[in-house]
């Protein structure tokens, strides 16, 4: 029976392994000293606490490029969420087969929310169109939904909303590549010897002697090019 020590488990997630070793107590796991945990029981108790074990029927709504591509993304089904329905405004998507499943009409959306006893809601719709789906969702007793579209919703108290901004993502992204494109830019001057080269200055490192002084008397940070 494969098991895996707290000690290693620690180290694959960079924390403490006594502080490990407490969070899984309170999931009732207790390990087996010099053995470690069952992996197997293991995994089934945090996924028991992150409410994994049962069933989540969810239904997408707006089966766009981007609906379709979600409808068709297989790792819904091994994490517990099994897609209800497809839902669409447009009548011309009606009874069309996406990801083994046909599209139904926007016009049944409270039908089927509360024939499949959906808590979950996915908007995958245009941003005009997302704060009239959450609604009707939220009317219908969907109590949690997952927003892709390019907009903020506005939800009543007991709603939870989560958002995917792709384009935020990106950004962050790029915000991370420009910090090491600056870093290394600074550590490559500085490794040099020389300034930091501007548009219209450069940073220099005062040398002994300098008798370039600013008014203070001090060395300036910034010299003309």
């Amino acid at each position: 029976m494969p098991t895996v020590s707290s000690e290693e488990l620690a180290a694959a997630a960079g924390v403490n392994s006594a502080k490990l070793r407490k969070d899984f107590s309170y999931l009732g796991s207790y390990g087996t000293r010099g053995v470690g945990y069952d992996v197997e029981y293991l995994v089934y108790q945090i996924s028991r606490e992150l409410g994994l074990t049962q069933d989540w029927p969810i239904v997408m709504v707006g089966i766009g490029n981007l609906g379709a591509a979600l409808a068709n993304y297989g790792g819904f089904a091994s994490r517990g969420f099994r897609v209800a329905a497809l839902i669409d405004a447009d009548p011309a998507m009606t009874g069309k087969s996406v990801a083994g499943m046909s599209v139904q009409h926007a016009d049944d959306l409270e039908k089927i929310v509360d024939e499949n006893g959906v808590s979950i809601g996915v908007i995958a719709t245009p941003a005009g169109a997302a704060q009239q789906v959450c609604d009707r969702l939220v009317a219908a007793g969907v109590t949690s939904i997952l927003n892709f579209a390019p907009t903020v919703l506005s939800v009543p108290d007991g709603v939870d909303v989560r958002k995917v901004d792709l384009s935020i993502e990106l950004q962050i992204l790029a915000f991370h590549e420009q910090r090491k494109a600056g870093e290394g830019a600074v550590d490559g001057a500085e490794g040099a010897g020389v300034g930091v080269e501007g548009p219209a200055a450069k940073v220099t490192r005062p040398t002994a002697g300098d008798d370039r002084k600013g008014p203070d008397g001090d060395v300036p940070a910034v010299m003309p090019a």
